[in-house]
């Protein structure tokens, strides 16, 4: 049962922590604001109680849902319990059909919020069981509409053990029931407290995790729900803020989460009074025998994202087949007089803003030529992007902070001469590694993406969107990223982890627009134009 959230723009990054940091942040909060547990234990659930309530609200019509609490022992169970309180207490009927099943119960005389929340929870008439109680835990748990996992939080340092192990595994073996296609799935619907019970900074395959199908995760925002491995395990993530003061929260450091919303804002509009140039001159080395849509996509991409003028510049075996379908997409053949626009000094009305090399670009030998020529450029100001084979070519050589690389795990891997298993456990700091050391932005592709800046920055743009899963996404997005970096650079504004992450978001943006729906890439093309003209051809578009 997957129903689609609700979500309201937030008009900031969401900023990412550790667990560590985390737990930090709550002494910081109790010792220099006044916010002790039960305060913030008050907040966290009542803040997940509505985040729950306002973007499910199907849950919560026609009869009540049966829910069921899953308690460890710490202040994440505290947090689940002070949520269905505030559920019951805010019109959620039938508090006997409601239930917790704990770990361990508090002693009498413990005044801890965990023990509180029981306490009230029990006074509403919610029954009260230990896990040892239940004769059969998969059929207990398999009647319950709605199970919240409080059984481990950001004080787990190692992998779980014990009943806690148990309690998850059940859970697991509800979730991974077999795929039956002649009926849809009937199990209850996993609602994870902060993170998924069993992630912690240290988690790695095939440590024991809960699967959940939504996350309310409490802001700040832990950054292992984004780690590629155990992101599918959080299912929907749903930010909660309102617990920490805004101004504790600033003073963090720490990599930030995008979408669409925050990023379109950082890059210029198109003035209504624009002409082409100014929009900016996107040049493109693409394609090869047998790739020649790699390099057509990300041409279109280019167009897409608002380049005013694009040349995508092609062998001239290939030629030929460009040519016939360009639309507005100038085709110039390798070798022709203006095919190349490197001279010094000399500009034309083709000199480009930003160039793009690699998409379906093939590995013939002038093409390290090429990109040494690039090089220069990129060293003069010219914003560079590389993808697919042009990234290859750039294993033994360093930036000037003007480059865009787009490598997905295994050129990333090559890229940094790990496995790709190395790249995917955990890699942020791999990519911020990288991205110093090549004086470069890294755009890491996948089904979480990441943006390294040379500088220290890292930006993480939640994916999981499975329509994007085809070829040809990868070189829609270099042509994004040449677009708005053609255009900034026109704008004197260029900043190559702004232009990352505002054309990653653009591609996420654009495939979750479609919902379930299989479509090429040329028609992804179509959609982001839309979503990109709404966002930057308004007079009335800010840019920060």
């Amino acid at each position: 049962m997957m129903i689609p959230p609700r979500r309201p723009p937030l008009a900031r990054p969401v900023k990412l922590v550790t667990a560590k940091t985390a737990q930090a942040l709550d002494a910081e909060a109790s010792s220099s604001w006044g916010l002790n547990p039960f305060a913030l234990v008050e907040a966290a659930g009542r803040g997940c109680a509505a985040a729950l309530f306002q973007s499910y609200p199907a849950f919560f019509q026609g009869p009540s849902p049966r829910m069921l609490v899953l308690a460890g022992s710490g202040n994440n169970a505290a947090d689940a319990m002070v949520m269905l309180r505030t559920l019951l207490m805010n019109g959620l009927e039938g508090a006997s059909l409601q239930t917790v099943v704990l770990n361990r119960l508090p002693g009498e005389e413990e005044r801890s919020p965990h023990a509180e929340a029981l306490r009230s929870l029990s006074k509403l008439g919610v029954s009260i069981l230990t896990w040892k109680q239940l004769q059969d835990p998969q059929q207990f748990l398999g009647q319950r509409d709605i199970i919240i996992d409080g059984i481990a939080g950001t004080g787990l340092t190692g992998p779980l053990r014990g009943t806690a192990a148990v309690m998850v595994q059940t859970v697991n073996a509800l979730t991974h029931a077999d795929y039956d296609s002649s009926r849809p799935p009937q199990r209850p619907w996993v609602v994870s407290i902060d993170l998924p019970s069993g992630n912690f900074d240290l988690w790695e395959q095939p440590m024991l995790i809960l699967k959940a199908d939504l996350t309310l995760a409490i802001e700040p925002v832990k950054a292992v729900l984004y780690n590629p491995p155990a992101r599918p395990y959080g299912g929907t993530l749903l930010p909660v803020g309102g617990i920490f003061p805004p101004a504790l929260i600033n003073t963090l450091e720490g990599e930030e989460l995008f979408s669409w919303d925050q990023a379109q804002h950082r890059i210029p509009p198109i003035k209504p009074d624009a002409y082409k140039h100014q929009r900016g001159v996107v040049e493109i080395h693409a394609g090869s025998p047998g790739s020649t849509g790699a390099a057509r996509i990300a041409a279109v991409g280019a167009q897409a994202a608002g380049a005013g003028l694009v040349r995508l510049i092609v062998d001239t075996s290939i030629y030929p087949i460009l040519a016939a379908s360009a639309g507005g997409v100038m085709v110039v053949p390798a070798g022709a007089e203006d095919s190349v626009v490197y001279t010094p000094g000399k500009e034309t009305r083709f000199y480009p803003d930003a160039l793009l090399l690699g998409p379906g670009w093939g590995k013939t030998p002038d093409r390290a030529m090429l990109f040494h020529r690039a090089l220069v450029r990129e060293w003069e100001g010219i914003p560079l992007i590389l993808d697919a084979e042009a990234i290859s070519l750039a294993k033994d050589g360093v930036f000037h902070g003007n480059a865009i690389l787009t490598p997905h795990p295994g050129e990333c891997a090559a890229l940094a001469g790990v496995s790709t298993e190395t790249v995917l456990a955990h890699p942020a700091p791999l990519l911020r590694k990288l991205a110093q050391e090549k004086q470069a932005v890294i755009l890491f592709k996948g089904h979480v993406l990441f943006v390294a800046c040379q500088d220290g920055r890292l930006g993480v743009v939640d994916g999981m969107v499975p329509v994007l899963a085809t070829g040809g996404a990868g070189d829609l997005l270099a042509g994004f990223c040449a677009a708005i970096a053609a255009r900034m650079k026109r704008n004197s504004c260029f900043d190559g982890y702004t232009c990352a992450l505002a054309a990653a978001t653009l591609l996420i943006e654009t495939g979750r627009s479609l919902g379930n729906r299989f479509m090429d890439p040329l028609g992804l093309a179509e959609k982001a134009a839309a979503i990109a003209g709404a966002a930057w051809l308004s007079s009335l578009c800010g840019f920060a």
